[in-house]
């Protein structure tokens, strides 16, 4: 992982804590550089001498927001501070700046919110696992209920928002336990959590800072993150980019089955999204009754006739064939499955995609079983489920997108690519990237067959198959924002070339 795009859980972010004191750096330091972090975030926003009111929680979180109100008021701003509990029954470090702090402590009862210019929620941090309740539980709800009043500055996260999953802790139905909500701006400290970028996280934090208080980056080491921002830099080692040698059979052969004639754009979709990624060659496996359909549509990708679904094996004994795409448009059922299973027996890297994942939500484990063997005979497998079809295959499995996404990647033995405007990119091995840069545009049929489409190009390269889900969910949503609104799946193909130039110049 990258030091500087990891994310930190909130069981990493305490152990970085801890491993930076017992390395000799004072907590007391760390308090002070993140109040006066918070501190230099509020004068952005606000100046002299603004009305700022700071809410204090019980643990460290609070400590912060008592530095954060005496620099603030050095600084010349109208600083009124209260807290959840006495002052006399704070310890630790948060005791020790509330002693720091010359002002009154209020009841938080007390506050006139609505009157001032803004506001500085420093209740509780991302470590929060439990649900509000009682007071906080009150105090958040009049934050929420604020719409267009103070600008609110949250401090680590929106309080009442687990760091680790981007939403409320859950309560024992499964559902978030309490309301939450949306700050103006958030300031968190030497690496930002999984959820400031899950949703709904990533919009309640409103504008992320992140900001440096004096641990070292060269603590990360010693925890190992496994979750990280969805970034170029995290893949681009690995990108396929053209040699003067190459040739059409070097960059890889992609095989994309078609569906029955009234569905064959999804397959032809992800073909020319392969083509574009950059395979060498591109063909599409079409049932005899649509051939005539998809060769009246295709030029450069070319097509190839087979009896559903044993001629598949056929096609696919062509030993140059290295990524197979079954899915898009396929339909749902046995035919479908048995193309599966073949796909699986093959040596090529395979990419699952829609039908291809549905014709399987009643016995998912045979699934994982054909792609266990998949795996233990050294071959790929990318399974690209949005949400619906991730609960037909993963039920048991955990409600947060993170964890549930790592788990299903352990039970599938398969790279996971979990959906969303939050996409999340899982490996067995335990990494995970979450993705930032998909626009609302992408929310349009067709799209999720062009990103089938472009991971295939990219293993059909040798681009290992975390790093080729990776870089292609991103090169995805940049596409996408490269169009703009109005997008529709067709457009997408044809905007790779931009993002690829973009790319190859940054390996240079």
């Amino acid at each position: 992982m990258l030091k500087e795009y990891a994310l930190l859980t909130t069981r990493e972010m305490a152990e970085v804590d801890r491993l930076a004191v017992a390395a000799g750096v004072s907590s007391l330091d760390l308090m002070e550089a993140a109040g006066r972090a918070v501190a230099d975030a509020a004068e952005a926003m606000v100046r002299p001498p603004a009305r700022i009111a700071i809410l204090c929680g019980p643990g460290n979180n609070g400590g912060d927001g008592f530095v954060t109100a005496r620099l603030l008021q050095l600084r010349g701003f109208d600083v009124a501070v209260a807290c959840l509990v006495e002052r006399d029954r704070l310890k630790g470090d948060a005791a020790a700046m509330a002693r720091r702090w010359s002002g009154g402590v209020e009841e938080c009862s007390q506050l006139a919110l609505d009157s001032c210019d803004l506001i500085i929620d420093a209740l509780f941090g991302a470590g929060l696992s439990r649900p509000l309740e009682g007071e906080a539980a009150a105090l958040v709800a009049q934050l929420g209920a604020l719409s267009g009043g103070p600008a609110i500055l949250a401090v680590d996260v929106p309080s009442g928002l687990d760091g680790s999953t981007g939403n409320a802790p859950l309560g024992p139905d499964g559902q978030p336990s309490h309301a939450l909500y949306k700050a103006t701006r958030t300031v968190t400290f030497f690496r930002a959590k999984p959820g400031h970028l899950l949703l709904p996280g990533r919009r309640l934090c409103g504008a992320l800072t992140v900001a440096d208080i004096g641990i070292a980056p060269a603590l990360l080491a010693s925890i190992g993150p496994q979750t990280c921002r969805n970034e170029p830099a995290l893949w681009r080692h690995a990108f396929p980019v053209p040699g003067a040698e190459d040739h059409k059979y070097a960059r890889g052969h992609v095989v994309v089955v078609s569906g029955p004639p009234a569905r064959t754009g999804a397959a032809r979709l992800a073909a020319y999204a392969a083509l574009r990624a950059g395979a060498g060659l591109v063909t599409v496996a079409s049932p005899q009754d649509a051939v005539v359909v998809n060769a009246s549509h295709l030029t450069a990708v070319m097509v190839a006739p087979f009896d559903v679904p044993e001629g598949l094996a056929t096609i696919m004994a062509d030993a140059r064939i290295t990524t197979l795409v079954i899915g898009p448009g396929c339909g749902v059922g046995e035919d479908t499955r048995r193309m599966v299973e073949i796909a699986l027996t093959t040596k090529a890297a395979v990419v699952l995609d829609a039908d291809a994942l549905t014709s399987f939500a009643d016995d998912p484990a045979e699934l994982f079983a054909m792609i266990q063997a998949h795996h233990d005979r050294g071959q790929a497998t990318v399974l690209t489920p949005h949400q619906g079809e991730f609960r037909r295959l993963f039920a048991a499995l955990p409600a947060a997108k993170l964890e549930a996404a790592r788990q299903a990647a352990r039970t599938s033995m398969a790279v996971i690519i979990s959906k969303g405007a939050d996409t999340v990119i899982a490996d067995p091995d335990g990494r995970a990237a979450i993705n930032c840069n998909a626009p609302p545009y992408l929310a349009t049929a067709g799209a999720g067959d062009v990103l089938a489409g472009i991971i295939a190009g990219l293993l059909a390269q040798g681009m290992p198959a975390w790093h080729a889900a990776s870089a292609a969910v991103w090169m995805h949503g940049a596409c996408a924002t490269s169009f703009g609104p109005g997008l529709i799946a067709e457009d997408l193909a044809g905007r790779l070339s931009e993002v690829l130039q973009k790319l190859f110049s940054l390996q240079h």
